[in-house]
């Protein structure tokens, strides 16, 4: 364990040699060169992530302002306290990416963490055009601070909230690890339960405004998932005293803790009151991405089961493929604004 450097704003002192430059604690000059990179994969995902730009109010709400108050009791709770929890995310992301980039040192990664913290202020804006659209005034204040009486809520946004403040208060290489796994979590586990019910309501034919804006979400957080397993397995090759086997168990049992937390908000916002969705087909496709994410990472699975897609849950990749050529609900106009292929999730 050992404190990390924060790199200078201005360092005329900056090593200019590619192959010198490192993940944390580089000697960067903090210039942006498009030609002059060492991390080759950051190129491929920022103009993938240039090509996913999207906005908000391009997409039809007028169904959902009519499907909101047909929902039965279960589905309006349900929509509620995810929508209240994704909204929760992502303002936490747009917050802390920044504080997160001042102690990485290579250039062409801090451009790919600045184009994500912009994806999330419009993951952010998308929420509130959801509200604004289908809400009155004070059911969009009791959604988007619906944590403040929640207690089950609250729990689930202290987990991460809290390993970004340690951060925070802890400026050492180990601590960052921990907030960069809390990220890779939080992409990787932690939406898609949320994720997963919105694309059941589709396939019960309902809020197809919602249901896009998540797919344009979904596409983005699939680029953030990415570039957070680059980022830790660069640090694999570069910081090997950050992945002895001791710490690698730790950071496996990050991500059961985050499987566990997803589980048990499942158990508590979808249960089985939701038609088209059982507590089963949930739970084992949260086991499922668990093991997907740890393998990801070279460490293994983190369960003996759930080791493939359950067959009953194939629909979600389907839904969240925001790229398929379609026409919107009310128009003959295409859904797909990327001009290059999503990054499709077999992260």
């Amino acid at each position: 364990m050992s404190k990390l450097i924060r790199k200078a704003l201005f360092n005329e002192n900056g090593d200019i040699d590619v192959l010198k430059r490192k993940v944390i604690n580089g000697n960067t000059t903090n210039l942006n060169d498009f030609n002059n990179i060492k991390y080759a994969w950051t190129s491929k995902w920022y103009r993938q992530a240039m090509n996913n730009f999207w906005i908000p109010e391009e997409i039809n709400m007028n169904q959902d302002i009519k499907d909101y108050r047909k929902l039965t009791k279960n589905e309006k709770e349900t929509y509620d306290k995810i929508l209240s929890f994704l909204i929760f995310l992502d303002s936490l992301q747009t917050a802390n990416l920044p504080n997160v980039e001042e102690y990485i040192t290579a250039n062409e990664i801090n451009l790919c963490l600045t184009i994500q913290a912009f994806q999330e202020a419009v993951h952010s804006q998308s929420y509130s055009y959801i509200l604004d659209s289908i809400c009155s005034p004070q059911e969009r204040m009791d959604i988007l601070y619906q944590w403040k009486n929640d207690e089950q809520l609250k729990r689930r946004n202290k987990f991460i909230g809290d390993l970004y403040n340690e951060f925070l208060e802890n400026k050492e290489d180990i601590q960052l690890m921990k907030t960069l796994m809390a990220n890779y979590i939080l992409e990787g586990i932690y939406f898609y339960s949320g994720f997963m019910f919105f694309y059941n309501l589709a396939r019960m034919g309902k809020m197809p405004g919602t249901v896009q804006e998540i797919r344009y979400i979904n596409r983005d957080e699939n680029t953030h998932l990415w570039l957070f397993k680059s980022i830790i397995i660069e640090l694999q090759k570069e910081e090997p005293q950050l992945f002895t086997d001791e710490l690698v168990m730790e950071y496996k049992n990050m991500l059961k803790k985050g499987v566990e937390e997803e589980i048990e908000w499942a158990r508590y916002a979808i249960g089985d009151k939701i038609e088209g969705l059982s507590l089963k087909m949930v739970e084992e496709y949260i086991c499922y991405l668990g093991n997907l994410r740890s393998r990801s990472l070279g460490f293994g699975n983190l369960y003996s089961f759930c080791l493939e897609e359950p067959k009953d849950m194939e629909w979600v990749n389907l839904y969240s493929n925001a790229n398929i050529i379609k026409t919107d609900f009310f128009e003959a106009k295409s859904s797909a604004y990327a001009k290059s292929g999503a990054l499709i999730d077999d992260l």
